[in-house]
């Protein structure tokens, strides 16, 4: 529930501006090096670019990498580009690896951003790993760095998967997995941006890793206390979702952030896999005391843990473990509101949420938090919103109703007073969403209107 290390607290939300609309674009181009445009002006605050067709990969600029084509098109190693040493921060040792790069088009955004966050799936076999970085554009037509957003494999055998904090090139900073300018109130902004993908194998490997999806959202979310109340729909719809605590596993496993509390993202994230009908291999919990319940848990949980942030709360790095299950595929984004929620949960996906509140913000919560995930499973005719919340003492007790507005309020909001009095930063609508990598055409539209395809 709350993070390990306030890392968000720094991550300021620009300008004012009206309420905000989700919107996708999927454009690509070069920079423009003109001012930004107000997003008020284009009454959007969220713009998605997700590369995950076998025409998405054949773009770019390959250095070793090539698009396979397939139920599941994706990117691999052809011919290595180069060889490598990789020293593991977090464990010392040291190997050497074969590698090759895909550098993205550049892609333009729709909305002059403060903030990007990447996404990714991919498969990594055993003596694979892959490097994620993003350059952004700024609206004055320079650049910054290749910033690292994370080393990622799905496993731990190889390497520990890590994010890379505190780069910074003095106008921008990453923030373990969100790159955010530094001054939003009349800073930069980001006006297009590109990413660079680098699969690692161990020299000589017939096969590599293979990269599904990439991409990133960015967002230039309104700076506000308290957001615009979204209206019912008026229907009532419960998806009937796995229901599972965080606070049974409290004092498991210190070694991945010692579960209860930490743990509300991986227990979110196994609650929508086997929602969509996934669950872990017996060979992947086996090394799980036997005496614990729920041991997928305790393996999703180590499956996201970022060994820099010292937590298994990093945003990319859940989805990309929900991804990891055949036919599923995952991003992180920000949502406009609950009617989007609503459009979601219609067409029969639910949704993570973050959010964060002093214990009277939300009534029946009983506890408050500077960062938690829930799962969005529903509403009620009313437009309540029926949750799976797993700060819970046990599993059945995990549902929860909510009301809408206190609920809106908590995850939509840049801003908001802790138990101090102390202005801090709220979570400005970030959502997970997991979903089929072909969904039916419900499904689609749905998750077209809320601006990720």
């Amino acid at each position: 529930m709350t993070a390990p290390t306030p890392r968000r607290a720094v991550l300021v939300a620009a300008l004012a501006v009206a309420t905000a609309a989700t919107a996708a674009t999927v454009s690509s181009g070069t920079a423009s090096a003109a001012a930004p445009s107000s997003p008020r002006a284009s009454g959007r605050s969220v713009d998605n670019r997700f590369w995950f067709s076998y025409r998405h990969w054949l773009a770019g600029a390959h250095q070793g990498t090539a698009a396979v084509d397939g139920a599941r098109p994706g990117l691999e190693i052809r011919t290595p580009a180069g060889r490598t040493e990789y020293a593991d921060p977090h464990t010392g040792k040291k190997g050497v690896w074969e590698y090759a790069t895909w550098t993205s088009p550049v892609h333009r955004s729709a909305v002059p951003a403060t903030e990007a966050v990447a996404s990714w799936n991919a498969r990594t076999p055993a003596g694979t790993w892959i490097r994620i970085e993003l350059r952004a554009t700024y609206h004055d037509g320079t650049f910054t760095p290749w910033y690292v957003m994370g080393r990622w494999a799905s496993g731990d055998g190889d390497i520990r998967r890590t994010s890379v904090d505190g780069q910074t090139d003095g106008r921008s900073t990453v923030w373990t997995d969100t790159l955010a300018v530094d001054t939003a109130a009349g800073g930069p902004r980001i006006t297009a941006w590109q990413l660079r993908l680098t699969l690692y194998r161990r020299p000589g490997a017939d096969r590599g890793p293979t990269v599904w999806l990439a991409g990133a959202m960015v967002s230039d979310v309104p700076d506000r206390f308290t957001v615009p109340a979204s209206t019912p729909s008026g229907q009532a719809h419960e998806l009937k979702v796995p229901r599972y605590s965080q606070e049974v596993h409290r004092g498991r496993y210190p070694e991945y952030d010692n579960g209860g509390e930490a743990w509300c993202s991986p227990t979110s994230s196994q609650m929508v896999v086997e929602f969509w009908g996934h669950r872990a291999a017996a060979a992947s919990t086996a090394w799980v005391d036997p005496k614990y319940s729920d041991p997928q848990v305790c393996h999703a949980a180590r499956s996201t843990y970022d060994a820099a942030y010292k937590g298994c709360g990093n945003w990319p790095f859940n989805a990309a473990y929900a991804a990891t299950y055949p036919g599923l595929a995952g991003v992180v984004t920000r949502l406009a509101s609950l009617a989007d929620l609503e459009v979601l949960v219609r067409a029969g996906i639910p949704a993570i949420t973050s959010q964060s509140f002093l214990a009277e913000e939300l009534t029946g919560a009983g506890y408050g938090t500077a960062g938690h995930l829930m799962t969005v499973t529903g509403f009620t005719a009313t437009g309540d919103v029926v949750v799976n919340d797993p700060h819970a003492p046990d599993n059945p007790s995990v549902r929860r109703v909510y009301q809408r507005r206190q609920f809106e309020n908590a995850w939509l909001r840049t801003k908001r007073h802790n138990a101090s009095g102390k202005v801090v930063s709220g979570p400005g609508g970030v959502c997970y969403l997991y979903a089929p990598t072909v969904p039916d055409p419900a499904r689609t539209a749905a998750l077209r209107a809320v601006g990720v395809l």
